[in-house]
């Protein structure tokens, strides 16, 4: 932590005191209860629980706290939960969530989420879903460590539980309008809910966002400005036909697009202090980089595509094809949810979860990062990538309420899924020299990984009451899945394909199996020492199933798989599969409230072993993505949350504290195409991303304005320490500590009828390194051109300062 840190926590800590002590006579009349903390019901065990009871360590963040801010995407959330770390991506994955130091690869649209992704119910695969933001939202929910026990896949790290509003029993009818000044964008939203009939409920939410300016790109390119457009709309249907059954239906359709999937990457100049040149044809062809070397966050550079390689793309491409050699990016997803309840008896319920998700996304941009040739915007590395999901996945579980000491909760899942990520790109940039003179293409091929997905599990959990006070609860999940993946290559450029180095056009792998199964158990023990003194101890695994990775080049090491020899075909199939991940560990943790209720303080220590963590690592000079499994991460840690509301009337205090160590403690290979510059063990390093002090304090203050108005006023300070940026070696690049600043006023009616409101995000305008890596492109030492060996890298960073004006209207 930066010493600045400290010191203007204090300052706020002070203001804040001092105005409580300036207003002693303000809300000491009220009852206590009207000041008593909030009371939160989270589904961190798959049933409606009191946060202050549950034993679980979560943070939940309401939807009066996320309008507060006009928080609508998820990368905003983490100025509230310390230890969470999300960076939203173009390609691959779409996104990244981590916690506590643990998460997976945004690179890699073959990784699961180590961080689950909990829709409504539903677990989502695919990160893309995060890049639209969201809306009309009740509750999000971060459960911290392992939560394979009732999440199942894909729940290693935590999970990240998004919960939508639903209909209410009266009609209510709503909206906003918000312009926001520094990235030019303006925001539509309005909602309709109430009951159709005395059994049949509605609600109808929309949202259209448009940003202008996200970034300002400094290339030659016809409009120097990137920006977004999203489109969230989502019907809810509540059913109620009898008093012990209920279904509810949401339907939602997100479609984001964008002027590329490159955001916020600047080019930062390496020890060398130069920028390098692009190499290209093993020195045959070098392009001057365009770019300078500020690195402060201020600067982008992003050339469209260079003009002899956006020519004609392979027919097999997503349409528009190369866009004329112009950055695009849309995704569409279809996603929806059935949720049912049947109360069997007064003491079982049967509840079914049904998930479709339909996403079709599509996207180019140019992974030079560079090039400016005789003035000329000339980007090289074209990615063209189109990715189609779909996934059918169903929840069945029988939950007891007994009166008596022992309650049990028994389900099985099942999830089948098809993925295929088909990619044209320019990784040679053979056509340089010439385009194909069979086809005319300008592409170096286009490849197809067509994988198809079965997970399976069953579960079990029981809760025993030893006493009135102490629970012993527990239970056991096994998960079986199993994945086959297809690499088609319909085409290679003829002048790549007539050399012994790749592969012909037509190439088919046949199919490449993974299967495992693994055994999650799970046992707590709480304590309820007091009504509101909660004490207890957790021992937890987590499991995360390996697969195929889907970055191979089309290479002569791809021939294998034609091989007569079984063994040689087993053996090329095995260089692209990567080990499943297992977590074990535990967490003890103490929930209290006091002062009648009014200092809400919760407290959770935690250690677990990561075996295998799944890592994807880029090469730059050879241009290769490097999928492993880290040998053991262990990662350890405090988290504390903390609310007051105050003697103030209108005046509640809020904030976090983290302190994480996570680093890698057995032997993990960073470097697997054996680069003799890099260090290839990082036992003893830290984690990307993973700082050892983090943390928010915030206020929020409610005064009456007369006898009809209400002003609010919300503040937020965010602080974090130093961390590493990479995973790649000792010598990553460390993003320093740093603080950001958000400040929300409000005007209105105090039952929200109306509310005019000014909202400030990162008002500093700090920009710090979510991820970074290594240039494309890259000379490599002792290269034909006597060009100082490459090592510029790029920095992806968070956005930066946002200002809104917003009117809301409800009634």
């Amino acid at each position: 932590m930066s010493a600045r840190a400290p010191r203007l926590i204090a300052l706020v800590a002070g203001g804040l005191a001092g105005a409580v002590a300036a207003f002693p006579a303000l809300g000491q009349d009220a009852p206590p209860e009207q000041r008593r903390t909030e009371s939160v019901t989270v589904t961190a065990r798959k049933q409606a629980e009191s946060l202050q009871t549950v034993p679980v360590t979560v943070t939940a963040v309401g939807g009066a706290d996320l309008d507060r801010f006009q928080y609508d995407k998820i990368e905003d959330v983490v100025t509230r939960i310390p230890t969470l770390n999300v960076q939203i991506g173009g390609s691959g994955s779409g996104a990244q969530l981590s916690l506590r130091g643990v998460g997976s690869s945004n690179i890699s649209a073959a990784f699961d989420s180590a961080v689950a992704l909990d829709f409504d119910g539903v677990q989502v695969s695919t990160m893309r879903i995060l890049q639209s933001g969201f809306m009309d939202v009740q509750q999000i929910e971060v459960l911290k460590g392992p939560q394979s026990l009732y999440f199942g896949k894909s729940a290693s790290g935590g999970v990240l539980s998004i919960k939508s509003k639903n209909p209410t029993p009266d009609w209510e009818y709503g909206g906003k309008v918000a312009y926001e000044i520094e990235e030019r964008g303006y925001t539509l939203e309005a909602y309709t809910s109430g009951p159709i009939t005395d059994t049949l409920g509605i609600r109808l939410a929309a949202r259209f966002n448009d940003i202008e300016k996200l970034l300002y790109n400094t290339a030659p390119v016809a409009d120097p400005k990137r920006g977004e457009q999203n489109i969230n709309a989502r019907a809810t249907f509540q059913l109620d036909p009898s008093d012990n059954f209920s279904a509810n239906l949401k339907l939602n359709y997100v479609r984001h697009e964008n002027d590329g999937g490159i955001f916020f990457a600047v080019n930062d100049c390496g020890a060398n202090g130069r920028p390098d040149e692009i190499y290209l044809l093993s020195g045959g062809f070098v392009v001057p980089p365009g770019y300078g070397c500020d690195s402060s966050g201020k600067t982008y550079f992003l050339p469209d595509i260079a003009p002899p390689l956006a020519i004609q793309s392979p027919a097999e491409a997503p349409e528009p094809g190369s866009n004329n050699g112009v950055p695009y990016g849309v995704a569409t997803t279809l996603f929806a949810i059935l949720k049912m309840d049947w109360e069997i008896s007064d003491s079982l319920t049967l509840t079914s979860v049904t998930g479709y998700v339909d996403q079709s996304a599509q996207d180019q941009d140019e992974y030079s990062y560079g090039g400016l040739l005789n003035g000329v915007s000339f980007g090289v590395g074209t990615g063209l990538t189109d990715h189609q999901l779909e996934q059918f996945s169903q929840e069945l579980r029988l939950a007891s309420d007994f009166n008596g000491p022992f309650n049990f909760m028994l389900g099985a899942f099942y999830e089948t899924r098809h993925s295929e990520f088909n990619t044209g790109q320019q990784a040679v940039n053979i056509s340089l020299v010439g385009r194909d003179p069979v086809t005319g293409n300008t592409f170096d091929w286009y490849k197809r990984h067509i994988t198809n997905g079965d997970a399976f599990s069953v579960f079990g959990s029981a809760s025993f009451d030893i006493t009135d006070r102490l629970e012993l609860s527990g239970g056991l999940r096994w998960t079986k899945e199993k994945k086959t993946n297809n690499i088609l290559v319909p085409y290679v450029h003829t002048f790549l394909s007539s050399g012994p180095a790749f592969i012909d056009s037509g190439f088919d792998s046949g199919p490449i199996r993974f299967k495992d199964d693994n055994f999650s158990p799970e046992v707590t023990l709480s304590y309820q020492a007091t009504d509101d003194i909660n004490f207890y101890g957790s021992f937890k695994t987590g499991f995360k199933s390996g697969g195929i990775d889907n970055s191979a080049l089309p290479s002569s090491n791809l021939l294998g798989f034609a091989s007569d020899d079984p063994a040689v075909r087993e053996a090329t199939a095995n260089a692209l599969i990567y080990r499943s991940e297992t977590a074990k560990g535990g967490e003890i943790g103490m929930k209290s409230q006091w002062a009648d209720q009014t200092v809400t303080l919760n407290l959770a220590g935690y250690y677990y072993v990561f075996d295998d963590l799944q890592v994807q690592n880029f090469d730059a000079v050879a241009i290769q993505f490097a999928t492993s499994n880290a040998g053991e991460v262990t990662t350890k840690g405090l988290d504390l949350d903390l609310a007051w509301v105050t003697p103030v009337d209108g005046l509640r205090l809020f904030g976090a504290l983290a302190y994480t160590d996570a680093k890698y403690t057995d032997f993990f290979d960073s470097n697997p195409n054996n680069d003799p510059a890099i260090d290839d063990d990082l036992n003893g390093r830290s984690v990307a991303r993973a700082p050892k002090w983090a943390g928010n304090i915030g206020a929020d203050l409610r005064i009456p304005v007369g006898n009809a108005w209400e002003l609010g006023i919300t503040g937020n300070i965010q602080f974090s320490g130093k961390y590493f940026t990479n995973e790649d070696s000792f010598d990553d690049i460390v993003q320093s500590s740093y603080v950001t600043f958000d400040l929300a006023v409000s005007i209105g009616d105090p039952d929200g009828t109306w509310q005019l409101a000014v909202i400030g995000t990162n008002l500093t305008d700090e920009l710090y390194v979510q991820t970074s890596g290594g240039r494309p492109f890259l000379a490599p030492p002792g290269n034909v051109r006597g060009l100082p060996a490459g090592d510029d890298q790029i920095l992806n960073y968070n956005r930066g300062r946002q200002l809104a004006i917003e009117a809301s209207f409800k009634f």
